[in-house]
């Protein structure tokens, strides 16, 4: 009677302790289809409310890992990847994986979908024409093997149970827990076979933690549960109080890497970001003997293209055009209407709700409100001003780029509504605020 799916959850909803052996019998629940969509929901909401502790965050991670396939690897040199917990205009791991393939590591990087506001990693894989973003395990593997790197979609092999209850989270208000977000994080990447990983755990009006501390609880969270189950693991708190880069969607955020690559286009916040995420992943992997070493070989793979040449070869390795990073507007999708949308008066951005700049593009179809919904990977924002930027009637907030003209309507007032804007100056400070490390 204790293992009932049920059960399971009304221990939970009580403030129970669950044992390992409840946690497997759910997990082997949601991935053999026995425990349905609502009990799933359930689940999570009851986690969401009374927490799980740290053998019960463990033993979930555990069961979620062991619900699928666990990839090893015999390569020349370390495996190494890099998650981030979710911003708006965040397209980093697109330029970080293949330089820090460039430098010698092999990144398996397995992507989500987009999760609430934020924008997934996989949905903007999928604006590359012919790109294969879920091939099966053997394709993943040789592609990893002969690039250096392979940035794919979560398959069906491994982590199902994760997989299945990450989609509902996304739509019952569930996300945000600590919990579910350090088992669902760590599962994927304790089966991808990892020797290090880094975390990019964000605060601020755009991440789902909204400020440090929330963000170093969760940053302690992982890194203790990862070191814990052997992935050697470190983190990075890195501010999300405005868009990381100046583009957010998912052809424009494509658009923007290969700018970013070739060196056309090199923003300071999105590049200080990719170049310490780099350091700490050569240093995970002793690839780099200090973080100052790491820093300059990153700088290095992205300078002299090393970095371009390998993410070029794995787009054509994965179906996707040879050429994209010389031609992008040659092969991604272009929004039938793009237009400017401009502060109702002249100044400087002194404040950005940047969770509802992300909203923006959601509801211009960027992003999904049920698990089932497509994704329009031609709409998005191109061209944000920052904070500390002038606006005025020459420079716009933004340009929209929208299916309707409805739709662009709706997103200008919500960017609108976004932005605060007044004379005075301002300063974000740095983009990376603190690593944490293990015993930190």
């Amino acid at each position: 009677m204790a293992h009932l799916p049920q059960e399971i959850i009304r221990a939970k909803r009580d403030g129970g302790t669950l044992s390992s052996e409840q946690i497997e019998h759910l997990v082997e629940g949601l991935t053999s289809g026995q425990v349905s969509e609502g009990q799933a929901a359930s689940f999570a909401m009851a986690v969401f409310f009374r927490g799980l502790s740290v053998p019960e965050r463990v033993a979930l991670t555990r069961a979620m890992t062991h619900s699928g396939e666990i990839l090893t690897w015999d390569l020349p040199g370390p495996v190494l990847d890099k998650h981030s917990t979710g911003g708006v205009g965040d397209a980093v791991s697109l330029a970080l994986a293949p330089a820090v393939a460039a430098c010698g590591g092999f990144v398996p990087m397995i992507s989500g979908r987009g999760l609430g506001h934020t924008g997934g990693t996989l949905d903007k894989l999928d604006s590359i024409p012919g790109y294969v973003s879920q091939p099966d395990i053997a394709t993943f593997r040789r592609v990893t093997r002969e690039i250096g790197c392979a940035i794919i979609g979560q398959t069906a092999d491994l982590a199902p149970a994760d997989r299945r209850l990450y989609a509902i989270r996304d739509v019952t208000a569930t996300v945000e827990s600590i919990d579910l977000i350090t088992a669902s994080i760590l599962s994927k990447k304790l089966a991808a076979g990892l020797q290090g990983l880094v975390m990019d755990v964000k605060f601020g009006s755009g991440a789902f933690m909204d400020n440090a501390a929330d963000a170093r609880i969760l940053a302690d969270s992982l890194v203790l549960v990862a070191n814990g189950a052997g992935l050697p693991t470190s983190a990075l708190l890195t501010d999300m109080n405005e868009p990381l880069a100046s583009a957010a969607g998912n052809a424009v955020e494509v658009a923007y890497v290969a700018d970013y690559l070739t060196g056309r286009r090199r923003e300071g916040r999105f590049h200080e970001i990719t170049v310490e995420l780099g350091a700490e992943m050569l240093l995970l992997g002793r690839l780099a003997d200090t973080i100052e070493a790491g820093r300059a070989r990153i700088e290095d793979a992205i300078a002299r293209g090393a970095a371009a040449e390998i993410f070029a070869r794995m787009v054509a390795a994965l179906g996707g055009p040879a050429d994209l990073l010389d031609r992008p507007a040659h092969y991604l999708t272009e929004a039938p209407i793009v237009q400017p949308v401009y502060a109702r008066s002249q100044g400087v951005v002194q404040a950005i709700a940047t969770r509802d700049v992300g909203v923006a593009v959601v509801a211009l179809g960027g992003g999904r409100s049920r698990p089932q919904d497509p994704v329009d990977h031609a709409v998005g924002l191109t061209d944000l001003a920052g904070i500390g930027m002038r606006v005025d009637a020459e420079r716009p907030i933004a340009m929209i780029h929208a299916r309707s003209e409805a739709g662009a309507a709706a997103a200008e007032h919500r960017l609108l509504q976004a932005y605060r804007i007044a004379d005075e100056s301002a300063d974000t400070g740095p983009a990376v605020r603190e690593r944490i490390g293990a015993g930190s």
